[in-house]
């Protein structure tokens, strides 16, 4: 104690001196107002190199626990992406069962697609199968997601097919679980929706029905999922139903596509040609069913131009100015 007592009367000069600095820089700085922001501004700064040096400090400590909080949520990440992709692989399984469960006449050739509009009045795509792969017109195309449109022409090794995004395309379809069916048409705007008409105003519709084809025609079997009804509105006439479909199939990322190919549509239309033409000639040929066998036959080898023909059952020609454009 007196050693502190000495060196304070030593040193009571410079005690002094500081002490009168400490007052003249109080009284500067609280009645001018020029240097007291300039003190504050460099008091601000000092504290706040001090505030981030300490906050550096902190974070480094707490490194650890961060990195376990990441860890947990990439965990947890993982999961999530896992259980997604298994959801996708079972919905793929389910898919491919379904196309593989098609009835016996039907079978699928898988094609890739390489060319493809969306926004035009007709739309076409075209896929790299042809007639040396048994592409033939009129055959129906679906992808893992659903319907996709059906081949309206054929060289060698490209087919061209008319898509559900074609204002000229009417495919029969039906409300899951329900009798009630109608014709599924597009109009040129929004790729990923279509519309179903003529259903009528009794039938018992609501949001999130699934529409599917009813297998009226040998073009699609029953069953093959086409879309998801998103609205409900009324036909220009006002006596039935113009229901919004928000369809499955992504045509602007669809790449893989699979042709359906039926071996007893020549058979059927034959047999309806006949029917339809009730002459003396085809009265004696339906007397006798083994001849429309014999008949069928020598008209496939006979005519094998009728099988360019372009579609005329669910969708009708693409107009001359898309035609022109597939050639192209």
């Amino acid at each position: 104690m007196r050693a502190l007592i000495d060196l304070i009367i030593k040193s009571k000069h410079l005690f002094l001196f500081v002490l009168l600095e400490i007052i003249s820089l109080g009284m500067l700085f609280s009645t001018n107002g020029y240097p007291r922001c300039v003190a504050f501004t460099t008091a601000n700064g000092v504290v706040g190199s001090f505030y981030d040096i300490i906050s550096s400090i902190t974070s480094y400590l707490d490194l650890q626990e961060e990195n376990h909080r990441l860890e947990v949520a990439n965990q947890r990440l993982r999961q999530q992406l896992h259980s997604m992709k298994e959801a996708a692989a079972e919905e793929k399984c389910d898919t491919a069962r379904r196309m593989q469960s098609l009835p016996p006449k039907y079978s699928l050739v898988h094609a890739q697609v390489v060319n493809n509009t969306l926004h035009k009045t007709y739309n076409l795509m075209t896929i790299n199968k042809g007639k040396a792969d048994g592409i033939r017109p009129e055959m129906g195309v679906v992808c893992s997601d659903g319907v996709v449109g059906i081949v309206y022409m054929t060289s060698a090794h490209y087919s061209i097919v008319t898509p559900l995004l074609n204002e000229n395309s009417k495919v029969s379809c039906r409300l899951r679980n329900s009798e009630y069916f109608g014709s599924l048409i597009w109009k040129q705007g929004n790729a990923s929706v279509s519309y179903l008409t003529n259903i009528p105003r009794h039938a018992h519709v609501k949001k999130g029905d699934i529409v599917e084809t009813n297998g009226y025609s040998d073009i699609f079997p029953a069953g093959l999922p086409v879309g998801v009804v998103s609205d409900l509105g009324d036909s220009s006439d006002g006596m039935s139903y113009m229901l919004r479909v928000r369809m499955f199939t992504q045509f602007a990322t669809l790449r893989e596509v699979a042709v359906i190919t039926n071996f007893t549509t020549k058979e059927r239309r034959y047999l309806e040609d006949v029917a339809s033409n009730p002459d003396d000639k085809t009265k004696q040929k339906l007397k006798k069913p083994e001849s429309i066998e014999i008949n069928m036959s020598a008209n496939e080898s006979a005519s094998p131009a009728a099988e360019s023909q372009p579609p005329t059952q669910e969708t009708n020609n693409p107009p001359a100015d898309a035609n022109a454009a597939a050639a192209e």
